[in-house]
């Protein structure tokens, strides 16, 4: 049997785009920095946030020299707390979770993008440097008021930080 060197040419390179698929397509479900949210990872019921120590009162709370934790909750049409005030030159970790239906929630101007997702809690870590406002908003439609849910994360000196009493409302 007889190929002709155009048919061949267009095999192989027919081979060559799929093996390409399979691996960008690999590569997206397993790359560095995708983690989908493990079975292990901490759940809420999301009927019950008043009564979770952790969402109760969505706060900002040191755990360390530099090292903050913030339990955010996400609404329709917006997040608790509001402002989220955290100090200059700290590691912050943001736990989020919805309490009615799948929000986003995504820092403006920072690679820090997550869902949040009734009943799960969610964990992005954000290193702050400078003093400086960023926009907080929801990228994942969640009703007619989607369009005007907003947040702010301030990003204050550490003086000032310890003025507010270290907490975000």
């Amino acid at each position: 049997m007889h190929i002709h060197a155009y048919e061949k040419l267009w095999l192989a390179l027919s081979i060559v785009l799929i093996l390409a698929l399979i691996g960008t397509v690999t590569y997206g479900a397993v790359g560095p920095g995708v983690a989908m949210v493990a079975d292990s990872q901490s759940t809420v019921d999301p009927g019950a946030l008043d009564e979770d120590d952790r969402f109760s009162e969505p706060r900002v709370e040191q755990v360390g020299e530099n090292e903050y934790e913030a339990y955010v909750v996400a609404y329709q049409f917006g997040f608790e707390p509001t402002p989220i005030v955290v100090p200059a030159n700290s590691t912050v970790t943001l736990h989020v979770t919805s309490r009615d239906v799948i929000h986003g929630f995504e820092v403006a101007g920072t690679s820090a993008n997550a869902m949040a997702v009734p009943g799960e809690v969610s964990e992005i870590t954000v290193e702050t440097d400078e003093p400086t406002e960023y926009g907080i908003v929801c990228n994942e439609y969640c009703g007619a008021g989607h369009h005007v849910m907003e947040g702010k994360l301030n990003v204050v000196s550490q003086s000032e930080f310890e003025n507010r009493g270290g907490d975000s409302e």
